[in-house]
Parts: structure tokens; C-alpha cells; sequence
């Protein structure tokens, strides 16, 4: 006879994938973070990119919990409320000694994982090479590697579809991103006839909720052509985003995707370019029918791949 009650182990899997808000304090900063999974899990480390908040990782947590992992995704550096860095720094090679630091103060062991979309891509990167001790393995989403990156940023096509990082150069900047602006960005990196992403615009919005913060946001990309913003302090980061690393890496990217488009990163389905620049080992897909938050508009497709890939 089984007396097992199966609403009291429902209730035990709801616990255990439930996020909840807190707090941490790495590497000088305050860190808001939402978490999910056992304490004594694994860690899972889940970095945002731009114009989104931790709340875009809310699908895989869950899923990551279940697995038995500690899933961890914080708000990254200057995004509300994680606190804003009086260094001013926001090179990549920052955001990846920050995931180092939060490995550091949330007791992460060498069976951590790093997950990571759009700028947490970088930040992914970066961390898994300067520190591979620390990571079993790495997904980056919907941004390749630097190598990747800098031999097709100049494709016109993808320029017109980058026209807001040359904005983000200019003085006008802080007063062109409204909630308006990071509505439309969304619209347009998402697969036609998605659905509104108002709860995500939303969120992104409470990042970017002061004058300091949305500076913080726009500082990543005004980074990325300016050198003279970046830290002395960085600088084995900085170089470690750029290599390839021992780490290996699953690589997933929309095949919808309105801001770094499929047919510019993998011409004709042709993953190899990316799959090169990253470790041996590594692995390199397209997901059907995503966009740039290719974890939000599949989540079904990116859990399966990422926990097949973790395990």
C-alpha cells in the first residue's frame, strides 16, 4: 500500500522552486537577487543583459530548483536595486569580476554553473576564464563571444539594427530612455506576433528607476567604444572575456531574433563561426521561433537544453 500523500509532495516541489528577494554583498557592491532551489544545491549563477532585470530568468529558476541546484540570479551592477558602483566601472570585464565575487559570497563550489543572456553573456565569459575553477560548465544566450561579435557588428544590416548602442554614445541618451523606448527595443528583438511584454518592460523600468541607474545601464554600452572608462582594476577580466577559455559553454540563439540576427551570427544555420570561438566541448544551437530573449519566448525549448546540458 502507498500511503504517500501526493499533495504534501506537490507542495514540497512548489517550495522548492519558489523565488524569493534578498540580498548579498560581493566584490564592494549590494547585490539584489531573487533565489530558488536548496541551499545546499549547486550553484547557479544567472546574469541579465540589457533592457531586463533577474525576473527574465523566472521560467529556468524553478526548473534549475528541481534539479537540486541553489539558483541565484542577481540584479547586475547599477540595475535596481543592486546598488550603483561608486568606480563607475561597467566594462564587461567588471561584470565578470562581479559573477567571481558572487561565486565567492554565496559559498559557490567547482560544481557551480554559470548562465548568462546578452550582457550576463559577457559577464559569463569572462568569469568562466579568468576563474575556471569555480564553473562545471556555462550557457551563454543570445550574444556569442567577442571574437564572434567583432568580425560581424559591421554587416549593414546588423548596424541598422544596432542604431541604439550609437545612441546610447550620445549626451541625449538619459532623456531618449523612456519606458517607451525599452517597450519598442523589446517589440522589435521579440519574434513577430509575440505577445506584449509589458511585465517585462516593467521590470526592466524598476531597474532603471533613477537618473544614476539608467546611466549605470547606458555606461555598459559607452564602455564597450570608450577605453579610457575602463578600470586598471579590470584588466585581467577585460582580457578573459575575449579568450576562449577551457569552460565548456552551451550557445543558444533565436532564430527570430530582432537584435543580433541568426542570419548574421549562423549565415545559413551555420553555427561553426561561434562554435569555434568557444571552448572544446562546447555546444552551439538555434532555437525556432525565439528572439533576442530567446529564454522568454521559448522556455520550454531553453529549460530542456540547459538541463540536458548541466547534466
Amino acid at each position: 500500500m502507498n500511503d504517500r500523500d501526493d499533495t504534501n509532495d506537490m507542495d514540497e516541489l512548489d517550495d522548492i522552486g519558489a523565488i524569493t528577494a534578498g540580498s548579498v554583498g560581493a566584490g564592494g557592491l549590494d547585490f539584489g537577487i531573487l533565489t530558488a532551489g536548496p541551499e545546499d544545491g549547486p550553484l547557479a549563477l544567472l546574469l541579465h543583459g540589457f533592457p531586463d532585470s533577474a525576473h527574465t530568468w523566472r521560467h529556468l529558476m524553478p526548473e534549475l530548483a528541481a534539479a537540486g541546484y541553489r539558483a541565484v540570479a542577481p540584479f547586475t551592477r547599477g540595475y535596481a536595486p543592486t546598488s550603483v558602483p561608486a568606480d563607475g566601472a561597467y566594462q564587461a570585464g567588471a561584470l565578470a569580476a562581479d559573477a567571481v565575487a558572487l561565486h565567492e559570497a554565496l559559498g559557490g563550489g567547482p560544481d557551480a554553473v554559470i548562465v548568462g543572456h546578452d550582457w550576463g553573456a559577457f559577464a559569463a565569459y569572462g568569469a568562466a576564464n579568468i576563474a575556471p575553477e569555480r564553473w562545471r560548465r556555462a550557457v551563454a544566450l543570445s550574444v556569442p563571444p567577442i571574437p564572434v561579435m567583432a568580425g560581424v557588428f559591421f554587416d549593414y544590416e546588423q548596424l541598422k539594427r544596432s542604431f541604439y548602442i550609437f545612441v546610447f554614445q550620445t549626451r541625449f541618451a538619459e532623456a531618449a530612455v523612456d519606458r517607451s523606448f525599452i517597450a519598442n527595443l523589446w517589440r522589435d528583438w521579440s519574434p513577430p506576433g509575440a505577445a506584449e511584454r509589458a511585465e517585462d518592460v516593467a521590470h526592466a523600468m524598476a531597474c532603471l528607476a533613477a537618473p544614476d541607474n539608467v546611466s549605470a545601464a547606458l555606461g555598459y554600452y559607452r564602455a564597450m567604444f570608450d577605453t579610457s572608462r575602463h578600470s586598471e582594476r579590470y584588466a585581467a577580466e577585460q582580457e578573459a572575456v575575449s579568450a576562449k577559455g577551457e569552460v565548456p559553454v552551451l550557445y543558444l540563439h533565436g532564430t527570430e531574433d530582432g537584435c543580433l540576427s541568426a542570419d548574421v551570427i549562423a549565415p545559413g544555420g551555420d553555427l561553426g563561426p561561434v562554435l569555434a570561438a568557444l571552448p572544446d566541448g562546447s555546444h552551439a544551437e538555434l532555437v525556432p521561433g525565439a528572439g533576442h530573449f530567446v529564454q522568454l519566448d521559448q522556455p520550454d525549448q531553453v529549460n530542456e537544453r540547459v538541463l540536458a546540458w548541466l547534466r
